[in-house]
């Protein structure tokens, strides 16, 4: 379903969404997915994202924000937890 560049920039903006609680620009992706990609590739790859319905677009300059598929594909394949 999702190449492995879809699903790193998918998990870094939920993290970054539920960090920040704002939505997430392709700038902020850019620095922080680790990926060195442009911020018109990454929207690009947003633009499949929201395709899919795994984030959404609360306005059209505002960034992404993940849509429950896009958080049930994060806790599902995506989440990775720490030991305690």
């Amino acid at each position: 379903m999702l190449d492995d560049r879809a699903k790193r920039l998918l998990k870094t903006l939920v993290d970054r969404y539920i960090a920040d609680g704002q939505p997430v620009g392709s700038r902020t992706l850019s620095k922080s997915a680790g990926l060195e990609l442009s911020p018109a590739t990454i929207r690009n790859v947003m633009s499949d994202l929201e395709s899919l319905g795994l984030v959404a677009s609360p306005h059209t300059s505002a960034g992404r924000v993940p849509t429950a598929r896009g958080y049930r594909l994060f806790v599902d394949t995506l989440l990775t937890a720490e030991p305690v």
